[in-house]
């Protein structure tokens, strides 16, 4: 038989794989633990078959307030926080340049 530690990892693990994740640019950080994210989507629109970006901005939770305006992070879906917080902040991809 397993250890009772293992399948509290394994079920931890089956969550992290089925929530969604995406890589963002920090827009706003003006707010206490919470962050503003667009997500930029490049799609093939179906009738006219050109290239479309598609913008999406996320309210997303930042528990130690470490993300800056202009990092590219990523981020994963989580229960909702708030009103409008469904995401939280996974981690830093690429620091901005301070300016």
């Amino acid at each position: 038989m397993s250890e009772p530690g293992n399948n509290t990892e394994e079920a931890v693990a089956a969550v992290e794989r089925r929530r969604r994740r995406l890589q963002g640019i920090v827009v706003s950080d003006k707010m206490d633990k919470t962050i503003v994210v667009q997500v930029t989507r490049r799609y093939r629109h179906p009738r006219y078959r050109k290239y479309v970006q598609e913008r999406t901005r996320y309210k997303v939770h930042d528990e130690q307030n470490t993300a800056r305006s202009g990092d590219r992070v990523e981020i994963i879906e989580t229960r909702p926080l708030s009103r409008e917080k469904r995401w939280s902040l996974r981690t830093v991809v690429e620091r901005a340049p301070i300016v």
